[in-house]
């Protein structure tokens, strides 16, 4: 096991050791390196202003570059990985000018007090690598993960709409991605890579059977995936974790396999690496992705994290219950699936045996016409839901053969409405049925109030959604503020049909 980590820094190896396991990328990169352009914000990841990008090859060879927030961003999870920051992108070699990103803030005025601004520029600068993402009509997903309080959006969208996707790129960029990629091919290896100073340690192993290993002798440890959650006990709470296990080395832990009628989704995979497969044939999911994390989140989050951190406000699982989701857990020699929504036991606790950890989830994969799923918030982009409904309905010869209706925040756990589903089962396919289905809510659920919805508010959009579900089904489509229409979704849906 290897005791130092090592990673490309702006085009030049990196090896760090003794570091505590938990210490953050932007606390390093200030403190330690003293590259002080990533800004600290909200130390949470909301605010994009510690932006940095992440460049990893995938297994086809092809290099991927992703803005991620690195105030949540641990260490240990940079082995073998290319970080790119502010003071990397500008032209070197006496080149005297800006980086295309950086000069048209400039030319477009999209700069006022500064502070955000290289958020702002290196996540265009991800985008103009990726060759996607700087269109006038995504280039608001591209910069959702990033928030000004006094330049306003239009001079910064318009700023990273100005910039093309060359074809011949300028010769400084050809050579910093030449040699990026040799870079990272000298410093790749398989082995299991531990980040300690003696008392916090972050293991990063390198096979399936590692991680199973070290979980199983040590089950009191942490499972991190993207940190988009867990970095927040470190840089909120102020708490230290003595052993952190990763799951975003491992090798096969990143894979979306299809396997028979469902997707297989690994423990590493990221929310933008399973967005594709998930909103095939079901558009709603992949605009509710897009609208409770940003790039910088997605990115980084992993689709089992989600799950396996049990939130009972979560998008993510309401949706995969309403889709007949399993999910498969994994030990030492151990392993066995059960379905989704039986995975949550109460507020806090899963049904999760000690050396336990989420080794996938199983999606269906084929299309969900009748599927919707509607996300209540007070801010339409990245914010925590007061209700998320997640509705799913066969029908045959005019009449509901089958239904799985589940809700976040409306209980404890993300739970399905039985007593609606049953008013709807062999129910004629009309608005009335759905009317019959929301009178029986009382039946399944008795809301809490808390900070963002009242228990009376919750319970009469929860009606209110399933009512939209029967409108959306058996009347007019109800309009939407964005979906099938958003370029995102529209590309998803395209490539599934």
């Amino acid at each position: 096991m290897r005791e130092t980590i090592t990673f490309i820094l702006n085009n030049q190896i990196e090896r760090v050791s003794g570091l505590p396991g938990d210490t953050t990328l932007l606390n390093w990169l200030r403190q330690t390196r003293r590259l002080t352009g990533s800004k600290e914000g909200c130390g949470e990841g909301d605010c994009g202003a510690c932006t940095v990008v992440v460049a990893r090859r995938g297994d086809d060879g092809v290099t991927r570059w992703h803005p991620v927030n690195a105030c949540i961003q641990f260490m240990g999870m940079l082995e073998g990985v290319s970080v790119t920051t502010i003071e990397g992108i500008r032209p070197t070699d006496g080149v005297p000018e800006l980086h295309p990103c950086q000069q048209v803030m400039v030319d477009r005025h999209g700069s006022q007090c500064g502070f955000c601004t290289p958020g702002f520029v290196m996540s265009m600068f991800a985008a103009w690598c990726n060759g996607e993402g700087l269109e006038p009509d995504r280039v608001d997903t591209t910069l959702a993960g990033n928030l000004c309080r006094c330049t306003g959006y239009r001079p910064i969208a318009e700023a990273a709409s100005s910039l093309t996707h060359d074809a011949l790129l300028p010769f400084y960029e050809r050579q910093r991605r030449a040699t990026e990629a040799t870079l990272m091919s000298e410093i790749a290896h398989d082995d299991t890579v531990m980040l300690t100073d003696g008392q916090r340690s972050f293991i990063a192993p390198a096979s399936a059977d590692a991680f199973a290993s070290l979980y199983a002798r040590d089950s009191d440890c942490t499972i991190v995936s993207g940190a988009t959650d867990v970095g927040l006990w470190v840089t909120k709470q102020n708490r230290h974790l003595p052993t952190m296990l990763w799951t975003g080395r491992v090798a096969g832990f990143d894979r979306v396999t299809q396997i028979g009628a469902q997707w297989r989704i690994g423990p590493a995979v990221t929310h933008e690496a399973g967005l594709a497969a998930l909103a095939e044939g079901r558009p709603d999911l992949g605009e509710v992705m897009r609208r409770f994390g940003s790039l910088q989140v997605r990115s980084s989050g992993t689709i089992c994290g989600n799950i396996a951190n049990g939130s009972p406000i979560g998008d993510l699982p309401p949706m995969l219950i309403a889709l007949a989701s399993e999910v498969e857990l994994s030990g030492a020699g151990t392993s066995r699936r059960l379905p989704l929504e039986d995975f949550f036991i109460e507020y806090g606790r899963q049904d999760r045996e000690v050396g336990e950890y989420v080794a996938a989830l199983l999606v269906p994969s084929a299309a969900a016409p009748f599927f919707r799923a509607y996300k209540i918030s007070k801010r339409f982009d990245q914010d925590i839901s007061a209700v998320m409904g997640a509705f799913n309905i066969s029908v045959s010869d005019g009449h509901i053969t089958s239904a799985r209706l589940a809700f976040g925040g409306m209980a404890a756990t993300p739970k399905r409405a039985s007593a609606a589903e049953a008013a709807l089962m062999g129910a004629p396919l009309t608005e009335k049925s759905f009317a019959r289905a929301a009178a029986a809510l009382d039946q399944d659920f008795a809301p809490i109030s808390d900070m963002r919805a009242s228990a009376d508010y919750r319970m009469q959009v929860a009606r209110n959604l399933i009512l939209k579900y029967g409108m959306d089904c058996a009347g007019d489509p109800v309009p939407r503020l964005a979906g099938y229409d958003s370029p995102l979704v529209g590309t998803l849906a395209g490539a599934a049909e």
